[in-house]
């Protein structure tokens, strides 16, 4: 671990890392955010961290009756779900392709994507949880109507049909399915997604929001993106509402889409009872750990002693399903992945094609997409071995998965 301590004009802060491949530009960020007067304590950041808007992706704090948006992201409640399956590779040779097309008619995937009818699963989420509270406040609505260019009532309409429309979907970006072979002798199923089109209007929206705030009150930021809703108000009250829904709609999300590629596997393989162990995490969350005070993960994991949690490598590497030390220096937290140390406009620029064709050799993926899922390729992540050495004190890894399928969201 290192600690970097800063002071200036801002105030001071604490930074602990954790990560032994940072750049500056990170580093910073971090530190900057460590002076922001609603963070309690030190800041950490993760073997995984980059840079990214606000605080860096893989950063790990405490705020006092306070909530930053951006130290959550766009994406709340993004995370990991993998389950075990009770079969053998073996059991699955020569079915790759049949996988890869039940992961692609199940599951839509791509910017803006969603089911053409709405699932009953979507239909019982919405039935017991609601809509969230955004979609009758007008102040996020007003926040998301100047960006569309477009009447209140149309953003809610606009909305409120993504919500189950867009339950069960994968998304973009570097979410993805994977079929693993785990060194424990069994198969498994890995999935990375988040609160989709929803989530992101209501993260943007309060990030909008928390900035007019901080700005009419004269609160003294070195990044606006630091912007922070205070306790007490409606504006803390309502972003809260929001988060907490998107991240039960996130994790939900998950479940239903593993759910349905759990069922057209077990008709590949004959209806036998196949699955076992299931994890499923967020690593874009923020939760109350005691009265007033919020623990924000971005890009992190919760990795209490005896807690589990899931760990993907890069595209082609493999995954850690992981069990938490409790490292209380590093907030009971751990990494949620490899962290990029190329952004995706520089990998496009400066990775080769053939050689990230190369690299998956041997997997079942969409190789006639390889110009486009450039940008996820390995080369634009850090090793994998690199983070899990780096996080020894974090968690202890149980399974290692070695994927033969990847599905990523396009």
């Amino acid at each position: 671990m290192d600690i970097f301590k800063t002071e200036n004009e801002f105030g001071k802060g604490t930074v602990k890392s954790w990560a032994s491949i940072l750049d500056d530009n990170t580093r910073e960020a971090a530190e900057a955010v460590s002076r922001t007067s609603a963070v309690d304590g030190p800041v950490v950041l993760m073997p995984d961290a980059h840079f990214g808007y606000g605080p860096p992706v893989g950063t790990v704090m405490r705020t006092k009756n306070a909530v930053i948006p951006y130290a959550i992201g766009v994406d709340i409640g993004c995370g990991m779900i993998a389950t075990r399956l009770n079969v053998l590779r073996a059991d699955l040779v020569g079915l790759e392709g049949q996988l890869h097309g039940a992961i692609r008619k199940v599951i839509p995937s791509g910017v803006g994507k969603a089911h053409l009818e709405i699932s009953d699963s979507a239909k019982e989420f919405v039935s017991s949880r609601g809509l969230p509270p955004g979609l009758i406040n007008e102040a996020v609505l007003e926040a998301l109507m100047k960006k569309r260019h477009y009447g209140l009532a149309d953003v809610r309409q606009e909305l409120t049909a993504k919500v189950p429309a867009q339950f069960g979907t994968l998304g973009a970006g570097n979410h993805f399915v994977e079929v693993c072979e785990g060194d424990d002798g069994f198969v498994w199923l890995v999935l990375h997604s988040g609160s989709r089109g929803i989530g992101n209007a209501l993260a943007t929206a309060h990030v909008k929001l928390a900035e007019q705030l901080c700005e009419r009150a004269g609160v003294k930021l070195e990044d606006k993106n630091f912007s922070f809703f205070s306790k007490g108000g409606k504006s803390f009250d309502a972003y809260i509402a929001d988060m907490l829904w998107a991240q039960e709609y996130a994790m939900a999300s998950r479940e239903n889409m593993m759910a349905a590629l759990k069922a057209e596997i077990r008709l590949l393989l004959g209806g036998i009872s196949l699955f076992t162990e299931t994890v499923n995490c967020h690593h874009n969350y923020s939760e109350e750990v005691e009265s007033g005070v919020w623990l924000t993960r971005k890009g992190a994991i919760n990795a209490e002693r005896g807690r589990w949690g899931i760990i993907p490598g890069s595209m082609g590497a493999v995954t850690h399903i992981v069990r938490g030390k409790g490292c209380k220096d590093a907030l009971n937290t751990a990494p949620h992945g490899a962290g990029r140390i190329r952004s995706r406009g520089a990998a496009k620029r400066e990775l080769d094609i053939d050689e990230f064709k190369a690299q998956m050799v041997g997997k079942t993926w969409q190789d006639r997409d390889a110009e486009k899922l450039l940008d996820e390729a390995p080369d634009a992540y850090k090793p994998i071995a690199v983070v899990m050495e780096d996080s020894r004190d974090l968690v202890e890894s149980v399974v290692v998965l070695s994927q033969f399928i990847n599905y990523k969201g396009i």
